[in-house]
């Protein structure tokens, strides 16, 4: 969720809400779409020509090889620009403990630092 937050580039954005609502619409159709393809093909075994059911059945195995297809290499992509994000965007706050010997004044200081750090940050 950091990452959509990040004020970085939209165009990462738009492709992957762009990747999602096709992933959403594709994948009822490419299921119904197998299905009557294969409810063809059985239909055609029993009734009429084998010619037909094969290639129902080929239309069926290249719909389903393109959406496997389009659906790895679009995870794939997402999976790389997140990956180069979290390794280009790290925020990190290195924390030291207080002296015993401080004064209270500085203490206070040092406590009114860490609060005020950006939720974004990592505390190592």
């Amino acid at each position: 969720l950091q990452w959509l937050r990040n004020p970085g580039p939209q165009h990462e954005k738009r492709t992957l809400f762009g990747d999602m609502v096709c992933f959403l619409f594709i994948t009822p159709l490419a299921t119904i779409s197998g299905w009557l393809c294969l409810r063809g093909a059985v239909d055609h075994l029993h009734f009429s020509s084998r010619l037909e059911a094969v290639g129902l059945i080929a239309l069926t195995v290249a719909l389903f090889t393109i959406y496997l297809f389009w659906t790895l290499v679009s995870f794939r992509y997402h999976c790389r620009l997140y990956n180069e994000w979290r390794r280009t965007n790290q925020r990190v706050i290195l924390l030291i403990s207080k002296p015993a010997n401080v004064p209270s004044n500085q203490q206070s200081l040092l406590g009114l630092q860490s609060l005020k750090r950006n939720s974004k940050e990592t505390i190592v």
